[in-house]
């Protein structure tokens, strides 16, 4: 999967007419770390990371997502991801939206600040792709009869 993200963000990256530095500069990561990426030899990147990429090269986040492997076609049809009935809009409210209104929010009484707000959303979109990528796993059953009694 690495090489094929690896080759994917090759072709988008030389199709927006970028360098590797380019890209690297505009994202806020090193162009080593591109290169990695793009040569296979680093893992796909975290969702945060593409986050970055995705808005430097000005293409859909989702596009990144989906073609790093974190999305597929159940993700994004949100089948999985029902809503319960009882669910007020408050409960339905967005995270990211919260983080992203200009209201004030705080952590143990300490208000967070531009910076606390992207940090938080950057850790939590990456923690909810690993999990999302988790829950689709299937864990193979041991026979536990084979052992001693």
């Amino acid at each position: 999967m690495a090489e094929e993200f690896g080759n994917y963000l090759r072709q988008l990256r030389e199709q927006k007419g970028l360098t590797i530095n380019q890209l690297a500069s505009l994202a806020g990561i090193s162009g080593a770390q591109i290169s990695r990426i793009e040569n296979g030899r680093r893992g796909v990147p975290k969702p945060a990371t593409l986050r970055k990429i995705a808005e430097a090269a000005d293409v859909p986040y989702e596009e990144l997502m989906e073609h790093a492997g974190y999305l597929s076609e159940d993700t994004q049809s949100g089948a999985e991801d029902k809503v319960p009935e009882w669910a007020t809009s408050k409960d339905k409210r967005d995270f990211r939206k919260m983080l992203e209104d200009d209201g004030e929010l705080m952590f143990d009484g300490i208000p967070l600040n531009k910076e606390d707000k992207q940090r938080i959303k950057d850790v939590l979109t990456g923690l909810f792709w690993d999990a999302k990528q988790m829950n689709k796993r299937t864990i193979p059953k041991h026979d536990s009869s084979g052992g001693k009694s």
